[in-house]
């Protein structure tokens, strides 16, 4: 599958400070990707530069074959943004500002425009003045502004600053239908660690405005294995004449093994006439993750290369 976006060899240096360096990272269609960091990582500072408001010092970004710098506005037309809490005229409705964003790009139809109100769920509200909306339908209509000129690429940035549990998952399976349906990439930037682990399909970790780690969601992170089985001293025995490595944990033990050597140990453990009752990998979340591979998720230090 071709990417959508590429970016190569981002770099970006302001007043002699290195902010990214050397980014690169491919996006893909009906993709949801997560983009996280540390504050003063430079998360910010690249989705700008892939917006083009601000220039890259070095490599560059490209939507849809075509470079951001050199054909600006063919591939900024494919690109759809979304600002933590999106801006519109209050004293109109959900429907004229719709309509007023659609002169803004070419040949946006009104059947374009019912189209995307039907997306998001604004069927019953769209006439009504958007100052009587909640911060959540002021969510969805944003996202539908951002949706109508038929955008290959999303991005947004905090989407969910101040929704409330409900509203976050209703705005998380609208990400995930226009991704899977309308085959848009979707590239979200936020600190919610647990909502990114929910809506995305994988992740990319930045830190002092390099990328230190891509990853699939699906993705099997587990080497602990966690295994009940009685009784537990004579399975311990076991575990020392095999060499595995192991704690106990209650009525169970942890085991720091491959997934694949699982299955055997389990077999010699229930034919030197040990109950096993259960074997489960024991997941690190993508906090823990997180926080591991950043040191903690500090404010990075200043980049002096």
């Amino acid at each position: 599958m071709e990417p959508i976006v590429q970016l190569k060899n981002l770099s970006k240096t302001i007043k002699g400070k290195q902010i990214i360096d050397q980014l690169t990272l491919d996006l893909y269609p009906g993709q949801i990707t997560g983009f996280l960091g540390p504050n003063g990582a430079g998360k910010t500072t690249t989705i700008r530069m892939m917006t083009g408001l601000m220039h890259p010092t070095a490599g560059e970004v490209i939507i849809d074959g075509q470079s951001l710098t050199e054909h600006y506005e063919e591939a900024i037309s494919k690109v759809g943004v979304i600002v933590e809490n999106p801006e519109m005229y209050k004293f109109m409705s959900g429907y004229k500002n719709l309509l007023h964003f659609a002169r803004m790009h070419k040949n946006v139809s009104k059947e374009r425009i019912n189209e995307v109100v039907r997306q998001v769920g604004l069927e019953n509200r769209i006439n009504e003045k958007v100052s009587t909306y909640s911060l959540g339908m002021r969510q969805r209509l944003g996202l539908a502004q951002a949706l109508l000129h038929h955008p290959k690429f999303l991005i947004l940035d905090e989407p969910t600053n101040g929704l409330d549990p409900a509203g976050i998952r209703e705005f998380r399976q609208y990400l995930r239908q226009i991704a899977e349906n309308e085959g848009v990439s979707v590239f979200v930037s936020s600190h919610l660690l647990s909502e990114i682990e929910l809506m995305c399909d994988r992740i990319a970790i930045i830190q002092n405005g390099r990328l230190i780690d891509l990853r699939e969601m699906n993705q099997d992170t587990a080497t602990v294995y966690y295994v009940e089985a009685t009784p537990t001293v004579e399975a311990s025995a076991v575990l020392d004449e095999l060499s595995i490595s192991y704690k106990v944990n209650g009525s169970g033990l942890e085991l720091d093994v491959e997934k694949q050597q699982i299955p055997a140990i389990v077999t010699t453990l229930v034919n030197r006439n040990i109950h096993v009752y259960a074997v489960q990998p024991k997941q690190q979340t993508l906090e823990d993750q997180f926080l591991e591979m950043t040191g903690g998720g500090q404010i990075a230090e200043a980049n002096t290369k």
